[in-house]
């Protein structure tokens, strides 16, 4: 494990920071699928 967490950073890496805008995207995306289409399943 690492010792200090993200949350603790004072500023985001600029290596995460991509990162972490498209699984912010994508997460979004899939709840406005699942919004409008329901669980695959269901």
């Amino acid at each position: 494990m690492q010792t200090t967490d993200y949350k603790d950073l004072a500023s985001t890496p600029d290596a995460v920071a991509p990162a972490t805008r498209t699984a912010a995207a994508n997460a979004a995306h899939l709840a406005r699928l699942l919004h409008s289409q329901g669980y695959p399943g269901e």
